[in-house]
């Protein structure tokens, strides 16, 4: 596995074990949380699905050094009724079926840390009374009219824009500020590509060891292909690719077909969406006040995708859609070589 250059900076790096980097924005980030863990001040992280949020929760939690333990609650579709019994309990006789008092989530993470996730589909009814706990650090169970007091650390975190929906009305503009105390954005995995080297190793060895099997070695081409890719689905997404591969791999070195075939996949879907939005009007690319000619335009996209691929012709070829064969026919009625650099002139 490659070495982590940056853990000799840290105070404490046993807690980022789990957060595997090469990545200099992350190391930043590294080092942000050792500054705020102790801190009882709120922490909202953001981030698209996939990039390692809970990851993130789990080493601010352990730098903490606290007590308690991290309870961790999915705000994703629960109503108001629900996150209240979920978060805050209830007393015996409360509602109907209620033959027990049943203590919530916060209490078990008292002294401790409540990992709130998915915090941008919270309702407006809940974000009231999460505002209370994150004020006062008040509570009340259902049922009960007795205020109970907590001392747990709220972490929350979404995949989306939480200003987007306050200027919608669905999310309040107190509570936004709350939560953003400290605020921590993971950037997605296709502007952190010098992590998946690390990435791919921890993942390969990973499969191996669940599905009993040697670790395969990989071609030269996987990290080529990989770092030409925009995974939307993040590291969540690699994670997958990956153990599928390890799971229908039978030679010495791992096959790239399954990689390939899911990687020319979602970049189909991708295309579809693109060609939706540009149905009504979005424009996925932009163009200079002179339009290129077919001929300049596909010289500028053949250019890009060697250089994306790092001169891997036949990884080019995947992205733009094409057979290798193509390709080096397109290239060759250019009689254009492939280091050969085109620009637009606005």
């Amino acid at each position: 596995m490659i070495t982590d250059q940056s853990a000799q900076k840290l105070t404490y790096p046993a807690y980022f074990s789990d957060i595997l980097t090469n990545n200099a924005e992350m190391h930043s980030i590294r080092g942000y949380i050792e500054s705020i863990a102790a801190t009882a001040q709120p922490i909202l992280i953001t981030g698209e699905t996939g990039v390692g949020k809970e990851l993130i929760a789990k080493s601010i939690h352990a730098c903490s050094r606290r007590k308690g333990p991290m309870v961790t609650v999915n705000a994703a579709g629960l109503d108001d009724t629900i996150f209240s019994d979920t978060l805050f309990g209830h007393a015996k006789g409360a509602f109907t079926g209620a033959d027990r008092n049943r203590p919530g989530l916060i209490e078990k993470a008292d002294s401790g840390t409540l990992f709130l996730d998915e915090i941008g589909d919270l309702s407006l009814s809940s974000q009231v009374k999460l505002l209370r706990l994150l004020q006062e650090g008040e509570f009340l169970p259902l049922g009960c009219d007795d205020l109970r007091h907590t001392n747990a650390r709220i972490i929350a975190a979404t995949n989306v824009d939480l200003w987007e929906r306050q200027r919608s009305g669905n999310f309040r503009q107190d509570l936004n500020f709350r939560l953003r105390t400290h605020h921590i954005d993971i950037p997605p995995l296709r502007k952190r590509i010098d992590d998946i080297p690390i990435l791919v190793d921890y993942f390969l060895q990973k499969a191996a060891l669940a599905l009993d099997k040697k670790k395969p070695a990989f071609p030269k081409e996987l990290l080529s292909l990989l770092s030409t890719y925009s995974f939307p689905g993040n590291i969540r997404e690699l994670e997958s690719i990956i153990f599928d591969a390890v799971s229908r791999h039978t030679g010495r070195i791992l096959s790239l077909e399954r990689l390939n075939n899911h990687i020319t996949e979602r970049r189909a879907d991708i295309q579809k969406i693109n060609h939706s939005q540009t149905s009504e009007g979005q424009l996925p690319v932009t163009f200079s006040d002179e339009l290129p000619t077919i001929k300049f335009a596909t010289r500028l996209l053949v250019e890009e995708a060697l250089k994306r691929a790092k001169g891997n012709q036949t990884i080019a070829a995947g992205m733009l859609g094409i057979t290798r064969q193509a390709l080096g026919k397109r290239l060759r009625s250019t009689k254009q070589r492939p280091s050969e650099t085109f620009y637009v002139q606005s």
